[in-house]
């Protein structure tokens, strides 16, 4: 089925009532971007914050009442015809085209990450089946894929790890595929839990294994060889105090989710307890490792 795009450039004071109106005209979805330049990064749970600027697009099945919606934006809400924008998208089968683009990829020399619809590659490998759902982190990423490469390449042997901000589980996954003893994933989403849970369970991590929980929950005496957080950089500066605590002396962290331009701050956030090192860049993000040296 071909699919009708219109798109508007729009407030956030106007959102709602052009969503009433593009539903009144039978939008079968609407979709929303970012106009100007106001990242969103990583909102606390029950919050929805929007751009300024917004570019609001619905797709419908037909066109024939484009003339009718164009007429109410620019009378209802002052929207001038040269910020409204239609578009003919191409008959697609969208499942296909999502599972076509969703294929096994290795990391490193041991791990690779399979959606379902897939066989393993190589079935001797470190092999996690892991679908898109409900939260960040299919490897896709940059940050994501250096903390896996990471993982791959440098974690020992029956050391606990902690994925601090684990969205799909994926880190402390692979942790255990690839020789962990256990693993402990935290998030503040409800949704990461949950979705953690599913992957976890799908690739048959015993419940011993692995921890599935908020902070609030992290034992006060617990401290792990190795903390992963590939989360963003203030959430990593603000956290530094708490992820250190949470880190053995001798032991190691790995940062991601930092821009290379951060790399500086974080090196100071973090000087307390941690010589950090930047280890890799990919497309501008950049991911850091260092050895807690003392309690600080």
């Amino acid at each position: 089925m071909s699919l009708h795009k219109l798109s508007v450039h729009t407030h956030a004071a106007q959102l709602d009532a052009i969503e009433q109106l593009f539903t009144d005209h039978g939008a079968l979805s609407i979709l929303l971007e970012d106009a100007g330049d106001y990242p969103l990064l990583e909102p606390a749970p029950g919050e929805m914050p929007i751009w300024p600027d917004t570019l609001m697009a619905g797709l419908f099945a037909d066109d024939h009442r484009f003339n009718e919606l164009q007429q109410a934006l620019q009378e209802q809400f002052g929207i001038p015809l040269a910020h409204i924008r239609q578009e003919l998208l191409p008959q697609q089968d969208w499942v296909r085209t999502c599972i076509e683009d969703f294929k096994p990829t290795a990391f490193g020399s041991r791990l690779w990450i399979c959606p379902s619809w897939h066989t393993p590659p190589d079935p001797q490998a470190a092999n996690i089946i892991l679908d898109p759902g409900l939260a960040f982190g299919t490897g896709t990423h940059p940050t994501t894929a250096m903390c896996l490469r990471f993982l791959d390449a440098h974690l020992q042997q029956d050391h606990t790890v902690l994925d601090y901000g684990c969205g799909s589980g994926i880190l402390a996954i692979a942790a255990l595929r690839l020789g962990a003893a256990r693993s402990c994933a935290v998030d503040i989403d409800p949704q990461a839990l949950i979705a953690t849970w599913e992957n976890a369970m799908r690739n048959g991590v015993e419940d011993w294994q692995l921890s599935i929980i908020p902070p609030a929950q992290i034992p006060a005496d617990v401290q792990f060889d190795l903390v992963l957080a590939n989360i963003l950089s203030g959430p990593l500066v603000a956290l530094a105090p708490t992820l250190a605590g949470l880190c053995r002396v001798g032991g190691e962290i790995v940062l991601a989710g930092l821009l290379v331009r951060q790399v500086a701050e974080m090196t100071e956030a973090y000087q307390p307890w941690f010589s950090l090192q930047q280890v890799e860049e990919v497309e501008g993000w950049a991911l850091m490792h260092g050895v807690r040296y003392h309690d600080g």
